[in-house]
């Protein structure tokens, strides 16, 4: 066990919004905070998280041939978009949680399993 509790280790996506807008509304940055301005932020993360992968060529599940500091690294840029992601969805007034679930569920209509 690495010591931390159970809420740190289960941060809902309501949690990680309001830290978000908390973060903007302390540094003023709200006005620029258009949908727009988020989405482009968030491909330019996107780009970054790509970066990490050009030139590995495929890699293995769980990345056991990856060094800490890499696998440190994917972490903060998969988080940027993350981040970029759940303010864009509230910018625009989606509630992400929500729109997943019901997106799994037309997925699971789409692409049922193949018969036994």
């Amino acid at each position: 066990m690495t010591g931390k509790s159970r809420e740190e280790n289960n941060v809902s996506l309501e949690v990680l919004r309001q830290k978000m807008k908390e973060f903007a509304q302390l540094r003023g940055w709200e006005p620029y905070h258009t949908p727009r301005n988020l989405l482009l932020a968030m491909v330019g993360e996107v780009g970054e998280l790509s970066e990490i992968f050009q030139w590995k060529g495929e890699v293995q599940k769980g990345l056991p041939e990856w060094k800490e500091e890499e696998k440190v690294h994917l972490g903060e840029e998969l988080s940027d978009v993350l981040l970029y992601l759940i303010q864009l969805s509230d910018s625009c007034g989606v509630n992400l949680g929500q729109a997943a679930l019901r997106k799994l569920q037309l997925n699971a209509l789409k692409y049922p399993p193949p018969p036994n």
